[in-house]
């Protein structure tokens, strides 16, 4: 039976590939996305997912909206990476045809949570977790309730990507990273660490479009958009492919490789905040509360990539 996952996410042209993947993988059954403040701000990532549904043929997903603004620190976006739209590198020409829902995505989170049984649903967070914290301040009984969430987000050996110390997606929202690690439900994490290793060079974007489909071309477009400043940041052959990294390890865990670590979240530090406190060494005698992954078979990883976005209208 395919697995539940609910997306929550701020697209992004990397979060628009991970979706393309969920969507093109049976082995998930992607319930809803829901919107939160992130790359760009709430009324554009709403927009966005809701234009990778269209893209992908799958308009009979519902998308909601969350939160609009972090917890407690000021919000950052990162439209120097993603252009003004999030999704620059795609031309578009009307706005989406189909709406947001009414209700509200922490709202939904938390009903469709209670209304499941324990385990059905796993969280795939791919931007800040502004909306995951909001939902388990409003209602805490629903972390026994939730699989696992895996997550985009943090770094150990890479340090930060932000700012010296802090990865973008923990950075946004500090205190909500803090709630959502404290919270006991069991954790998955792909730092940078690992998406730095899985490069968009060249030779991988011609495979996308090589596979000629809509999806596999606009992932493509999207990609090399992006890709123009972590390349020129960064000096590598590619620039790294962040959010599809949760996806593949839920398709493919054994390409992935890490340990159960403890990791806390710096939220006061003027220079340090938002970092990822990793206890790689268990150096402290403080509890494990994530799976964080530091290895990665780039090459697998890419190989997947290309073969589901094929699948793809």
């Amino acid at each position: 039976m395919p697995r539940k996952i609910i997306i929550d996410t701020d697209p992004g042209q990397d979060d628009a590939v991970a979706i393309f993947l969920a969507l093109a993988s049976p082995e998930l059954d992607v319930r809803a996305i829901v919107a939160v403040a992130g790359n760009v701000p709430l009324p554009r990532t709403s927009e966005n997912a809701r234009r990778v549904l269209e893209l992908a043929g799958r308009t009979d997903i519902p998308v909601y909206e969350g939160a609009s603004r972090p917890l407690a620190a000021a919000q950052t976006t990162a439209e120097h990476v993603h252009g003004p739209t999030g999704l620059d590198g795609l031309d578009f020409t009307a706005p989406p045809a189909i709406a947001a829902q009414p209700e509200s995505g922490i709202t939904y989170l938390i009903d469709t949570i209670r209304a499941g049984t324990p385990g059905e649903y796993t969280l795939v967070a791919l931007g800040p977790l502004t909306n995951l914290a909001i939902a388990l301040s409003l209602a805490p009984d629903i972390a026994t309730l939730v699989r696992e969430i895996v997550l985009m987000g943090g770094a150990w050996s890479e340090l930060g990507n932000i700012t010296p110390a802090a990865e973008f997606n923990i950075y946004a929202d500090p205190k909500a990273a803090e709630i959502v690690f404290g919270a006991g439900i069991p954790l998955v994490v792909l730092p940078l660490d690992v998406t730095h290793r899985c490069l968009a060079t060249p030779a991988r974007l011609a495979a996308f479009r090589a596979s000629g489909n809509r999806c596999s071309l606009a992932a493509a477009d999207m990609l090399s958009f992006s890709e123009r400043f972590d390349r020129a940041k960064y000096g590598w052959a590619g620039a790294p492919l962040h959010d599809p990294c949760t996806i593949a390890w839920l398709l493919q865990p054994e390409i992935f490789g890490g340990r159960s670590v403890n990791v806390r979240i710096e939220t006061e530090s003027p220079l340090s905040r938002g970092m990822t406190v990793v206890d790689w060494w268990k150096v402290t005698d403080r509890q494990a509360n994530a799976l964080f992954l530091r290895d990665v078979d780039d090459t697998a990883f890419y190989d997947l990539l290309t073969a589901r976005l094929a699948r793809l209208p």
